[in-house]
């Protein structure tokens, strides 16, 4: 209950200011409408009016839970209009983004540990490619594989999948290879150990915590890369494009389940690879 209580807080702070917030940014609509019909509106009929609109400028979160129950169960999976459906989708592109971006970041972390000259030329580039909108680059990935003959939609999201989360990968190994000590290193020395030896009983078991880590912002960074990448490619399936469908044709609440849905799913994926990390430091010994 301790532990609970800071939680249930949290979450009715945000209810009270999300409702105070749908109520405002929606009374305006009601009190025009009013207006055009020269009536008066009371406090109760424009309560009741901004959290019941069709198309609301900030939908009520009752409304949200809603549109995302109908979403997820009110329809067949095979749907098109299931969020389950659109949702696969986009898991797709982002796992198999997410398996590219972690052997990129990892090998070229590797690399830039044991070499002194890529440490050099391309850890600054890494950092510099992170700089570049990926709102900007997304279409110039798309249109380069359409002129590569790509016609796979799911390679260029798994490409911007890929950019978005090998730079968190990266960052994180090389800091958890360079982190035994020196004492450590000269040990293994000392032993005649070679360059393999030392990182596959050091520098790797080391990295480990830092490893998994950086996959729990990797997870979350190729998510949201594969949701981008669905707008520029012009695919009507998957939650970026369910977001992009309900923009167009005016369908806010399509908008904001597909939204909820993407954080719920993105909420998943961490927790898979939270279970993952522990059965790994079970398998290794460590104690929590």
């Amino acid at each position: 209950m301790r532990n609970t209580l800071p939680v249930l807080t949290v979450v009715a702070a945000i209810l009270v200011i999300w409702y105070l917030a749908a109520f405002w940014m929606n009374a305006a609509w009601v009190m025009d409408q009013a207006a055009r019909a020269d009536r008066e509106v009371g406090f109760a009929d424009l309560f009741t009016a901004t959290m019941t609109q069709d198309r609301p400028v900030v939908a009520a979160p009752h409304q949200v839970v809603t549109a995302l129950w109908d979403g997820v169960f009110g329809h067949e999976i095979t749907s098109k209009r299931s969020l389950v459906y659109h949702g696969f989708i986009t898991l797709e592109a982002t796992l198999w983004g997410f398996a590219l971006g972690i052997a990129v970041g990892v090998g070229l972390a590797v690399a830039i540990v044991h070499s002194r000259t890529v440490n050099m030329s391309v850890m600054p580039w890494a950092v510099i490619s992170q700089t570049v909108p990926i709102v900007a680059l997304a279409p110039m990935i798309v249109v380069v594989s359409n002129a590569l003959g790509v016609e796979d939609r799911l390679v260029p999201k798994a490409i911007i999948s890929a950019y978005l989360s090998f730079f968190p990968v990266l960052v994180s190994m090389v800091s958890g290879l360079r982190s035994p000590q020196h004492m450590q290193l000269d040990l293994l020395k000392t032993y005649g150990a070679t360059r393999a030896q030392v990182f596959w009983k050091l520098r790797l078991p080391s990295s480990l915590p830092y490893f998994f880590a950086s996959l729990k912002v990797a997870i979350a960074a190729s998510l949201i890369g594969a949701i981008v990448g669905e707008l520029p490619t012009g695919a009507i399936n998957g939650l970026g494009a369910r977001m992009l469908i309900g923009s167009q044709f005016g369908q806010p609440l399509i908008m904001w389940a597909a939204l909820f849905a993407a954080a719920i799913l993105a909420g998943g994926l961490i927790l898979i690879v939270t279970a993952i990390q522990r059965a790994a430091d079970r398998r290794m010994g460590v104690m929590r």
